[in-house]
């Protein structure tokens, strides 16, 4: 059945002040990490690491909602679900951010090295994974899958505007069966090969689902910002508390999934005491990195826990606006604290940190734009679209 929604006032786009921003912290971005590969390029290869996971926190952790909303019938999400589908388009710019990175290899991964390969027993038996040709097909693989998924869930989203075919709805429930395994197993490989591989002679067999865990929520604070914005100005305006509530209750589920995953990683290792294991924790446990360690507990699961505890914290758009971008930014940290001691046995700041983070702003805030001046910012013609709107708990 299509929905009695009107088209009229749906096709909105960003004010000329937000795209101007957009570009400009866009440029500023790109200005910052050009300097620093000029200046220190394997410094600055290890924050596009950083950068590269966060954006695909972001990018896949959107097309993943999509898939989720199709493959558990959500009724809630529909209304916003196109700022997940537009910041899905994030992935198809992927390669671009991880492009630098295929001129540095060698400056990231001691496993690159033959010679360093040839003498080390551990990494000789890892060689047929870890190998520059097989990885450089992953990455291929892995970005091709991700990119054909996100096009095929928003092409027939955006054809079902003017259709108003339910079986649209019913192929998109299919491919969202079909994603979700290759979502699984695509975001482990990249976990493992852009992350664990930094330290080749360490493993964990839950480090895929501790980044999946940071991804959801990554993605979940980056919809709920724009969603909330859309809402503030007139984009999404017949939004009911009861969807803010739901925003809320996911990124509170979902700081508790992090923490529970991340206290398991370390109570694993802790308990087995073996030296290839709990030499990663010993060297976050130093040189200032024991900071950073407990920051990242305080600011990753304490703060928002308590936060959005109690039921009307996730229905304040306030709070809850301002705990969505506190949790990007922890995000950020737990990358950061993840790929830099590899860098740097002592904490190092750089201005050059903030290039990727600024660069990426930019860039979504262009995609949006992109994308609005092309869709409608509601998906009017889902049969779901109706008690969407009308949606209480």
């Amino acid at each position: 059945m299509s929905t009695p929604v009107s088209l009229e006032g749906l096709k909105k786009e960003l004010p000329v002040s937000v795209r101007q921003l957009g570009r400009g912290l866009l440029l500023l971005g790109i200005a910052v990490v050009a300097l620093g590969y000029a200046i220190d390029p394997r410094r600055m290869a290890f924050d596009n690491v950083v950068g590269y996971l966060l954006l695909t926190s972001v990018a896949v952790g959107s097309v993943f909602l999509v898939a989720l909303e199709y493959i558990g019938g959500a009724v809630w999400s529909t209304p916003m679900r196109r700022v997940n589908e537009f910041l899905g388009a994030l992935v198809l710019l992927l390669p671009l951010v991880a492009l630098p990175l295929f001129f540095h290899l060698h400056d990231l991964f001691h496993w690159m090295h033959e010679e360093v390969v040839a003498a080390d027993k551990v990494l000789a038996a890892k060689s047929p994974y870890l190998n520059a040709n097989f990885f450089l097909i992953r990455f291929a693989v892995v970005f091709a899958l991700w990119s054909l998924f996100y096009v095929l869930f928003t092409r027939n989203s955006a054809k079902q505007d003017t259709t108003k075919d339910p079986r649209l709805t019913t192929i998109n429930i299919r491919l969202a069966a079909g994603f979700l395994p290759v979502f699984a197993i695509s975001l482990t490989l990249t976990a493992v090969d852009w992350a664990m591989s930094l330290e080749p002679h360490w493993a964990s067999t839950i480090f895929g689902i501790y980044y999946f865990a940071g991804t959801v929520l990554a993605s979940i604070s980056a919809a709920t910002i724009v969603i909330i914005l859309f809402h503030e100005h007139g984009y999404l305006p017949k939004l009911q508390r009861d969807s803010f509530y739901s925003l809320g209750a996911l990124l509170f589920a979902f700081v508790n999934f992090w923490a529970y995953i991340a206290f398991s990683q370390f109570l694993l290792i802790w308990y087995a005491n073996l030296p290839e294991e709990t030499i990663w924790f010993m060297t976050r446990w130093k040189n200032g990195w024991e900071v950073v360690s407990i920051l990242l507990i305080i600011v990753h699961f304490v703060v928002p826990y308590f936060a959005l505890l109690t039921q009307d914290s996730k229905m304040d758009l306030k709070r809850l606006k301002l705990m969505a971008i506190w949790i990007l930014f922890a995000h950020l940290l737990d990358l950061y604290w993840l790929v830099m001691p590899s860098f740097s046995e002592k904490v190092s700041l750089s201005w050059m940190d903030l290039g990727f983070p600024v660069l990426l702003v930019g860039l979504a805030i262009v995609v949006l734009g992109y994308k609005m001046k092309r869709n409608n910012v509601i998906p009017i013609g889902d049969p779901k679209l109706e008690r969407g709107l009308s949606f209480h708990l």
